[in-house]
């Protein structure tokens, strides 16, 4: 279940605050300790501590320096990052229609990341997708969402992503489910018309396109897709919200789950021939 924007924020605030007490504690040091060798008044030090107030890049870098774990200051950063801007609310954002919507996916990140790594579970990455297919999906969530219905425009923002596919510097490393190729958005035709787009993907010298078959042992399973970028950001989304992940540890998990759904997957010539098989099933 999704928790609302502020609720989310807060119980973030919360979680930072808690480790950054344990910090203190692991140092020694009281609150009044602490907050005499940071040069601020300790009622501060109990917000911070209590999530009441969040604390600054600064505060956590001298925090850090005093309680001797100047490690841990990178990764508490990127969590007090995580807690002002992680959780973005469809709704919200859709009030001036889906061409808003677009969550980490806007094409400025596009454009400044170098590898992507993605893994789709049901559907066809936005950056590999038809205009009929997009349209397709699009039509669900204006009608979901309850938005102005901007169909044209917003199809036409997520096209214009596509670009980055052809720039030099980029690599795409992509997983899909089986079922991504078999989940219908649109008629068969859409769906034949976007295979065959996966398929000519498939080609481009920067793409890498492996396909995990229905029936087949695996090491892993994820619960949802994600996309990570570079090694700075993940990126998902619930049926609500989309959901960005910039904590250093986290990234990790992210990537390490992607090398092992990998070894799940067929490529080259296995996995052509497995989409070629679900185009001809879709005249059946």
């Amino acid at each position: 279940m999704t928790t609302n924007p502020s609720s989310a924020d807060r119980q973030g605030q919360e979680a930072l605050g808690v480790r950054l007490r344990e910090l203190r504690k692991e140092a020694g040091l009281t609150g009044r300790a602490l907050a005499a060798l940071t040069g601020q008044h300790f009622t501060r030090v109990s917000k911070i501590e209590h999530g009441v107030q969040p604390p600054t890049d600064h505060d956590i870098r001298v925090w850090c320096r005093v309680c001797n774990a100047e490690d841990q200051a990178p990764d508490l950063t990127a969590t007090l990052r995580a807690v002002e801007s992680a959780y973005i609310e469809f709704r919200r954002q859709s009030r001036a229609g889906m061409k808003r919507v677009l969550g980490a996916h806007t094409l400025g990140l596009y454009e400044q990341t170098s590898v992507f790594r993605i893994y789709e579970h049901n559907a066809i990455p936005g950056l590999f997708q038809t205009a009929d297919y997009t349209a397709a999906m699009l039509s669900f969530w204006i009608d979901f969402l309850e938005t102005p219905n901007d169909l044209d425009e917003a199809v036409a923002v997520r096209m214009e992503r596509q670009r980055v596919l052809y720039q030099r510097g980029k690599r795409f490393v992509v997983v899909l489910e089986e079922q991504a190729l078999r989940t219908w958005f649109g008629d068969a035709a859409t769906q034949a018309g976007q295979l065959d787009r996966l398929l000519a993907v498939m080609s481009l010298p920067t793409v890498s396109v492996g396909v995990i078959p229905l029936m087949t042992e695996r090491p892993a399973v994820a619960s949802t897709g994600f996309w990570i970028f570079d090694n700075l950001l993940v990126a998902l989304e619930t049926p609500t919200a989309s959901i960005e992940v910039t904590r250093p540890h986290e990234i990790e998990l992210y990537a390490r789950m992607f090398d092992r759904l990998q070894v799940s997957a067929v490529y080259g010539p296995e996995a052509r021939a497995l989409i070629g098989r679900t185009i001809d099933q879709l005249d059946q």
